[in-house]
């Protein structure tokens, strides 16, 4: 294990000690794949790392081989902390630890072959990688990354893959949207890069669902039961807790308290995707629980309070005041119902 494992791990024995009499659930690590992907390969999140030929505003980087390596480390620093918790506490406290992992839904463009085996690599390059799930229940990369991404890949010793296997006693999923996978393999860039590592063109030309706030969120409902049907049948039928699922809005100044609160288009959402987690359920996927992103509206990543992802209105302008929106009332009356 590196110095960081040794760290990371020091700081999880702290929190395991003090809070583990309280604390039965442990998450190690939330959306992995979101720091490491946009950290280390497109430079548009913290630490901001990119290759420079991307002529991108990045503070450095290699967007060949960083992903990989954090990722890498990531991995580690999960085994590390999970088997300590394992085998030094878990007995005693009675708890039980997994990680929270994000990915969209890839359908294929057409039925050509091609797209249809494009859409597959592009979840092998997400939730089989960067969202660890191969590693996890194997102790390895995904084979199609191992044949492309070849020597930049780094490799687990023996000893590391024994530690990464069944390192979890449930697997957090946070799902938002889906997209269009088509195959790329003909557009092999002249730099190598996390991001053209797949040869998958992710579309949004032909719209797979209605748009939010948010240029990457397209909505598609039934991508959830698809997803977690497909992450029962590949990854050995894990407990999950879907932990994050929610649409946003734009904060738009324009707007009267009234329009702010009426947010329709949050319930309909709601609605829709607890319909296809209930579908997946009755498929015999072991969904334990759901939660909505998020009770208020918060500060977004890099778009801060531009956009809106709660269910409680928070008014900036008058004290931080919390008011509930529609589908704060909806998702109260569901939970009365059910």
């Amino acid at each position: 294990m590196c110095i960081y494992n040794n760290h990371f791990q020091d700081y999880v024995e702290l929190c395991y000690k003090k809070f583990g009499d309280r604390v039965k659930y442990w998450t190690t690590l939330n959306e992995p794949y979101t720091y490491s992907s946009n950290g280390y390969a497109s430079g548009s999140m913290a630490p901001g790392r990119c290759s420079t030929w991307q002529k991108l505003n990045c503070t450095g980087g290699n967007s060949a081989i960083e992903p990989y390596l954090v990722t890498h480390h990531l991995l580690l620093t999960h085994a590390a902390a999970a088997n300590l918790y394992k085998n030094k506490f878990q007995a005693s406290q009675k708890g039980v630890i997994g990680l929270t992992l994000v990915s969209p839904w890839f359908v294929p463009l057409s039925e050509a072959n091609e797209d249809q085996k494009a859409a597959l690599r592009a979840l092998d390059f997400t939730f089989g990688w960067q969202v660890f799930m191969e590693p996890l229940t194997s102790g390895n990369y995904p084979h199609i990354m191992q044949s492309l991404v070849q020597g930049r890949l780094p490799k687990f010793t023996e000893e590391q893959s024994k530690l990464l296997i069944g390192s979890f006693d449930f697997l957090g999923l946070n799902y938002y949207n889906g997209f269009y996978a088509s195959d790329a393999s003909h557009n092999i860039s002249v730099h190598a890069s996390y991001i053209t590592d797949s040869r998958v063109n992710l579309t949004c030309e032909v719209p797979i669902g209605v748009k939010s706030a948010s240029d990457w969120l397209n909505v598609y409902p039934i991508g959830i039961q698809d997803f977690l049907i497909y992450t029962k049948e590949k990854y050995n039928d894990p407990i999950i807790y879907i932990t994050e699922n929610g649409i946003d809005e734009l904060n738009d100044p324009k707007l009267s308290l009234k329009e702010a609160l009426y947010d329709t288009k949050r319930v309909d959402y709601h609605m829709l995707h607890l319909f296809y987690v209930q579908s997946a359920i009755k498929n015999g996927v072991k969904v334990k629980g759901y939660f909505l992103w998020s009770l208020l509206d918060n500060f977004e990543w890099n778009v801060g309070y531009i956009v809106q992802f709660g269910i409680n209105f928070v008014d900036y302008n008058n004290g931080l005041k919390r008011l509930p929106k529609l589908s704060a009332h909806w998702f109260k009356s569901f939970l009365k119902k059910y």
